[in-house]
């Protein structure tokens, strides 16, 4: 095959519609635009959101203002008084509290909120506890597991304070260095404008004041006069 051999596909090149051409074409006369108005001229089409100088519905449709974190992580509450009848000694989970009907579905995180008494010598694993919940269930004798979301695994509390503790100190090993740097920058400025201080009288005491070999006045003898 050569270039003089390559032809499109039977129907992949349809010729463009001739309008204008007369009544027998049959897009004669206004050639198929209607009869005047804008739309007939040339040039004349409209965006298909343009409503004939009304107020388009992008205008009029109310818009929400505000600020939406995306990063929000929106948890299921649960508070403590609705886990009063749990017996001693049992393991609360989020596939549990679900069975149980407390929560509706375990596909967001669970909450532990500290309204109500809190039940005694039970083990609950929850994605995160408030405050008053953590010392109810403590003074309870009650045990909380943190659980990481979405995988629903023991939250490592040791591992995420060393973490903690190591990015604090790299801050505060950082905050040290600039600090350095700063007072090292400062002292080389205030030495340089010692010095700066320093060269200046040397370079004054160096020059010979202008009358300095100028001769000096010829001393009046006895009788007032003075010498020639």
């Amino acid at each position: 095959m050569k270039l003089h051999d390559l032809h499109p596909a039977p129907g992949s090149r349809k010729p463009s519609r001739r309008v204008g051409r007369g009544h027998g074409s049959g897009r004669g006369k206004t050639a198929g635009r209607g009869t005047k108005g804008q739309k007939s001229r040339a040039g004349g089409n409209l965006p298909a959101w343009f409503e004939g100088g009304q107020t388009p519905l992008h205008i009029r449709t109310p818009k929400l203002h505000g600020f939406k974190n995306r990063d929000r992580v929106e948890y299921t509450p649960l508070n403590l008084g609705r886990l009063g009848e749990v017996e001693k000694g049992t393991l609360v989970t989020p596939d549990v509290l679900e069975h149980d009907g407390l929560i509706h579905d375990t596909k967001r995180p669970v909450k532990i909120l500290g309204v109500g008494d809190a039940p005694a010598g039970i083990t609950i694993h929850a994605h995160a506890f408030s405050r008053s919940a953590l010392d109810k269930l403590a003074a309870a004798g009650s045990t909380v597991q943190r659980l990481t979301w979405p995988d629903n695994a023991p939250h490592d509390e040791e591992a995420e304070k060393a973490r903690a503790e190591a990015t604090a100190a790299r801050n505060q090993k950082r905050k040290a260095k600039r600090t350095k740097g700063a007072a090292a920058a400062s002292a080389a400025r205030a030495q340089a404008k010692a010095d700066a201080e320093a060269e200046a009288p040397a370079a004054t005491s160096d020059e010979q004041p202008a009358d300095a070999d100028a001769p000096v006045a010829d001393e009046e003898n006895e009788n007032g006069e003075s010498e020639a």
